[in-house]
C-alpha cells in the first residue's frame, strides 16, 4: 500500500482511495460471512454496498471538489445507511425473534468495514497527505512486524497474556510499541514543519497507534474464534482474507487521524 502512495501522482490520491473502497467491500463480505455463522442475517449485497459507500462518498466529494462538506459526509452517510437498515427491518420482517441480533450485526458490519475505512480517505484530504499516509502505514507495519519478530525471539515464556490470541507475547507487544514510537518520534524530528510540536507528540502518536493496531488485530481474532473459523477468507495467498490483512489498519486509522489533527493541526487541501 505504501507503493500506491508514492507512485500515485494525483493530488487526490486516486489509487489509495480506490483501494480503500474495494477493500471495504470485500472486508464487509468476509465480516458478513463470519457473523452469519451464528446470526441470521439478510440484505447481504445491500450491506456490502452500504459499507463500500462510506469511503466512496468521501472520495466522491474529493473528486467533485466540495471541500466544505468534508467534515460531515462520513457521518451523514453512516447515519442514513443505519436508518435504511432499521427501516427495512421494520417493513420487511414478519417475525422479530432474530431482529436484535440481525440489526446489531448488520449495523456493525457497515461501521467496522465501512465507516472505519473513511479515515483512510480523510488522511488524503490533508496537506502533506503523502507524509501522513506513509507514517501511518509504516507505523502499523513496523508495529506488526516487530511484534512478530520479538515474539519469536523472546516471547516463548511470556505468551498467553490475552485469551483472544494465546500466541501473542509480552515481548512481542513491547517490541511493536518500541518500533511504532520510534517511527513517529523520528518523523517528528525529521519533518518538523509537518509534524510540529515537541518530540513527545510523536511518541504519543506512536503509542496510541500501536495500541489501536494491537486491539484491531485481537478483535478480529475474537470474531473468528466466536464463529469458529480460522481465516476470514482466502483471497490473499499466505495471508488469508482482506480482514486478516487490514484489521490493524482499520482500528488504528481513526486513532491516528484524530490524534494527528489534535496534536499537529494539519491544514486541509484547497481546490
Amino acid at each position: 500500500m505504501l507503493g500506491f502512495i508514492f507512485l500515485d501522482p494525483t493530488p487526490t490520491h486516486f489509487a489509495i482511495n480506490c483501494l480503500a473502497i474495494v477493500f471495504s467491500f470485500f472486508a464487509a463480505k468476509e465480516l458478513y460471512e463470519l457473523l452469519a455463522v451464528k446470526t441470521e442475517l439478510r440484505y447481504k449485497y445491500l450491506i456490502l454496498f452500504l459499507s463500500a459507500l462510506q469511503p466512496l462518498a468521501t472520495f466522491l466529494l474529493i473528486l467533485t471538489k466540495k471541500s466544505g462538506s468534508f467534515a460531515n459526509i462520513s457521518t451523514w452517510t453512516f447515519l442514513l445507511s443505519a436508518m435504511l437498515i432499521m427501516a427495512l427491518e421494520v417493513f420487511t420482517t414478519k417475525t422479530f425473534e432474530n431482529s436484535n441480533g440481525r440489526l446489531t450485526a448488520s449495523l456493525f458490519i457497515i461501521f467496522y468495514a465501512g465507516f472505519l475505512f473513511t479515515f483512510i480517505s480523510k488522511l488524503t484530504l490533508l496537506k502533506n497527505a503523502t507524509f501522513y499516509l506513509s507514517l501511518f502505514l509504516f507505523t502499523v507495519f513496523i508495529n506488526d512486524s516487530l511484534a512478530w519478530f520479538f515474539g519469536v525471539l523472546f516471547g516463548k515464556n511470556n505468551r498467553g497474556i490475552v485469551a483472544a490470541s494465546p500466541n501473542k507475547s509480552l515481548a512481542g507487544f513491547l517490541g511493536g510499541y518500541a518500533g511504532a514510537i520510534a517511527s513517529c518520534v523520528l518523523a517528528s524530528l525529521l519533518w518538523k514543519d509537518i509534524f510540529t510540536g515537541p518530540w513527545y507528540y510523536g511518541a504519543a502518536l506512536g503509542f496510541a497507534t500501536a495500541t489501536a493496531g494491537i486491539i484491531g488485530d485481537l478483535i478480529e481474532s475474537v470474531f473468528k474464534r466466536s464463529s469458529e473459523i480460522k481465516d476470514s477468507g482466502n483471497i490473499i495467498p499466505g495471508r488469508g482474507g482482506i480482514l486478516d490483512s487490514v484489521d490493524s489498519i482499520l482500528f488504528s486509522a481513526p486513532v491516528f487521524y484524530i490524534l494527528s489533527y489534535l496534536l499537529f493541526r494539519p491544514e486541509f487541501i484547497e481546490f
